[in-house]
């Protein structure tokens, strides 16, 4: 079983250099009450880019290789925090928007469920203890030829 490793270090306050097996370094922060420098992501925000950015490493290679004409691509995260501590997240939703003309939906649709039940890792670690849903959108030139959906 490969093993991943990393280090924190401490900068200043709860300011934190992070750096793992890829030898790239990541900062984490928080806001100046609590002795941070408010000059770096929070640690909450980094799942939420992890998760991001896990399903897009999955999304965009499966329509590459399907010959979808991609013009450009988002995914915009939006998680929910319960208000007592531990405050995690109860619920993520991602939003997938594909641009380009003559994206087809079944094609989106598959690429997205493929990387929500199978390849994400990240989407696999957090699904037993966070609702995560998604919808995507479609934008054309064309614009008699929008799509989308909500899962």
């Amino acid at each position: 079983m490969p093993t991943k490793t990393a280090i924190i270090k401490q900068v200043q306050g709860i300011t934190f250099a992070a750096k793992s097996d890829s030898n790239h370094w990541v900062l984490m922060d928080g806001p100046e009450t609590f002795e941070g420098s408010n000059g770096a992501p929070r640690p909450k925000e980094l799942l939420l880019f992890a998760l991001g950015g896990c399903t897009s490493s999955d999304v965009i290679p499966i329509l590459r290789k399907k010959r979808v004409p991609l013009k450009g691509y988002e995914v915009h995260l939006k998680g929910n925090v319960r208000e007592e501590h531990p405050q995690v997240f109860t619920d993520i939703h991602v939003e997938y928007v594909f641009y380009g003309d003559g994206v087809n939906c079944a094609d989106v649709e598959r690429a997205i469920e493929l990387s929500m039940t199978k390849y994400c890792s990240v989407t696999a670690m957090l699904r037993d203890s966070v609702k995560i849903t998604h919808s995507y959108r479609i934008v054309s030139s064309d614009l008699s030829n929008r799509a989308g959906t909500t899962v």
